[in-house]
């Protein structure tokens, strides 16, 4: 082979070798490359780095720095740390390091653990950020174009509470290329131990830094649910003040606080919840102007705002809705106190208010139409408060089978112990036509007329069961104009024997019922049904711990002849849903408290004549 061909390939080979060479990172053990790249940090950005162990060089393609374990802290080395425990790189420009300045273009650091403030006096970050924002103002002046984070960990506050939080499995890079004056910032990390996604795009740099308003568009995600804004912002003294149009949607509302860490007003009871409209949010400040609410199939339209106190979130929001569907939220309700399929009795579940009372609500609703299961009332308002340990709830009105409805319902945490429950109950209602009540409510059309009424009840106790074991109140009913459908009760008064069922009707011009509870036991005070051509009353006891009722009825026909004939005595006795009708000897005395004769006629009432029937069934346990 000729010498000049040989010396040809040594060349081009030794040139290979180079440029091999000068792509692979070579560790180099000085002091003064680590110290050339600290002084030029605390120059433009008063950070003090330090790092140990050798520094990694890479020449090709582009000129590269690595060091390990590198600790930034502000001010000077002593100062408040930034991040520490990491490997840090750098990308540099290689038109300034002809010049003999430090530009980096890129800048990634990997595994390290950066501190956010601790506290409304901790400014650690200050001073970075005024030197990187006076660099930016000057222009042409070089700024990295890509900044990320990659399997750090991020330590800081919560905003809502103050409480110390941490962030794993960050990842986050800053896009701001050369061409553009807008930068993107995207990335993942691990948040009570549910991945998290999110990207914001659109900013602009300068603009934010300066004090000015900058356009951005956000999206994140996380297992629960979604979130999507777009708008305007601008830092100021006080915080950060975002305006905008915002979308919030989650399949459970529970399992997207519990990741965030924060609670809301009776959050448990509500499963898929949507929220979408414009908002404006400054500092714990959340405005709500324009809202559409989404829970279930119901759609309702209003404004709101939320308060993210330290303590406590408040939240106030007025909406109306055309239509509204409750009987997704019953059957939630139901799964959160426990009343399901196979579920012990619900009845001995815990009434503890502080589940239920994680913030403050001021909920008022009006619909045009509301149905409740089988019940369709119309012209609803209603309104829901909660504060620490009471919830209230009050249907202002609502109009029912050509009736109109009232009531309240006032829980409260008992003073004397957290576990028990106070409550009070009133309502009434009139002009109550029992024809137009849903058929569903009840399994046979038994009784139809004019009902008015009221009631008013409290009570306490850790559980249901012992809530209705210490149950004081009053309640009357009365129906006008009214008819028993299935009961001859005329025949039965004439002839003193026991009617057949659903044979006959009984028209009759007023009938009442008043109640006196103590301790769970309703005594009946006065119970009358006045006829043409007979009178009847009924006295005894109802006991809602025990489910169960005892009472007896006198029929008496009206008229001359009939008045000489004594009356014909019922009782009815037994737990609710299986009532024994039986009718009793003159001389026979039946015990109203509990107890039984023995008579010589009876008739079952059958069960589904007096459970809940099965419209009903489905809505409740």
């Amino acid at each position: 082979m000729p010498l000049r061909r040989l010396l040809s390939l040594m060349c081009l080979a030794a040139f290979v070798v180079a440029l091999s060479a000068a792509c692979l990172p070579w560790s180099v053990a000085t002091p003064r490359l680590r110290a050339f790249v600290a002084r030029d940090f605390a120059r433009v950005y008063g950070l003090a780095m330090t790092a140990r162990g050798p520094t990694e060089v890479t020449l090709l393609p582009l000129p590269r720095l690595g060091f390990r374990d590198v600790r930034l802290a502000a001010g000077g080395v002593d100062g408040p740390v930034l991040a520490e425990g990491g490997a840090l790189s750098l990308q540099l420009s290689l038109l300034a390091l002809l010049t003999g300045r430090l530009e980096v273009n890129t800048l990634g650091l990997d595994g390290a653990t950066v501190y956010l403030p601790s506290g409304p006096d901790d400014a650690r970050w200050a001073e970075p950020v005024r030197l990187l924002g006076a660099r930016l103002a000057v222009d042409g002046a070089a700024h990295p174009r890509r900044i990320s984070l990659s399997r750090a960990v991020a330590k800081g506050l919560d905003p809502r509470d103050g409480s110390p939080q941490t962030a794993r499995d960050l990842d986050l890079t800053l896009s701001w290329p050369l061409w553009s004056a807008q930068a993107e910032i995207f990335g993942s990390f691990q948040w009570s131990a549910m991945p998290t996604r999110f990207s914001v795009s659109g900013l602009r740099v300068i603009d934010l830094l300066d004090g000015g308003a900058t356009p951005y568009a956000l999206t994140a995600s996380w297992g629960a649910g979604t979130l999507t804004a777009e708008g305007s912002g601008v830092v100021r003294a006080e915080g950060l003040t975002l305006t905008g149009l915002g979308q919030f949607e989650t399949r459970s509302l529970p399992e997207t606080l519990a990741w965030a860490g924060g609670d809301v007003a009776l959050s448990p009871f509500v499963r898929a919840f949507g929220m979408t409209g414009n908002f404006e949010m400054s500092g714990r400040q959340l405005l709500l102007p324009n809202v559409r609410v989404s829970f279930g199939d119901n759609r309702l339209e209003g404004a709101g705002a939320v308060s993210f106190g330290r303590g406590r979130p408040a939240v106030q929001a007025t909406l109306a809705a055309e239509t509204l569907n409750l009987a997704p939220l019953l059957a939630d309700l139901l799964r959160a106190v426990g009343a399901t399929a196979g579920a012990p009795d619900w009845r001995l579940r815990a009434l503890a208010l502080a589940p239920y009372t994680g913030g403050d609500l001021d909920l008022r609703i009006s619909a045009g139409a509301a149905r409740f299961g089988p019940i369709l009332a119309e012209d609803l308002a209603a309104s829901v408060l909660v504060r620490d340990g009471n919830i209230e709830a009050s249907l202002s009105r609502a109009a029912l089978g050509g009736g109109t409805l009232k009531g309240r319902l006032a829980l409260a945490t008992s003073p004397k112990d957290a576990a028990v429950t106070d409550a009070k109950v009133q309502g009434a209602f009139d002009r109550l036509d029992l024809a137009v009540v849903p058929g569903a409510l009840r399994p046979e059309n038994w009784i139809l007329g004019t009902a008015q009424g009221q009631f008013q009840a409290e009570g306490s106790g850790a559980d249901l069961h012992a809530l209705l074991q210490h149950l004081d109140g009053h309640a009357a009913l009365s129906v006008d104009a009214g008819t028993l459908i299935g009961l001859d009760l005329n025949e039965a008064a004439q002839r003193n024997r026991m009617p057949v069922r659903r044979v006959g009707r009984t028209a009759f011009e007023r009938a009442t019922l008043s109640l006196r509870f103590r301790d769970g036991i309703g005594e009946i005070t006065e119970g009358t049904m006045e006829a043409n051509v007979l009178a009847a009353s009924l006295r005894g006891t109802v006991s809602l711990p025990d489910r169960r009722c005892d009472t007896l009825a006198e029929i008496s026909a009206r008229g001359t002849a009939s008045e000489k004939r004594p009356p014909m005595r019922v009782q009815i006795a037994g737990p609710f849903g299986n009532l024994d009708v039986r009718s009793l000897a003159l001389d026979a005395t039946p015990d109203l408290r509990g107890g039984a004769v023995a008579p010589s006629k009876s008739l079952r009432m059958p069960a589904v004549g007096l459970a809940l029937p099965a419209g009903a069934r489905a809505y409740a346990p």
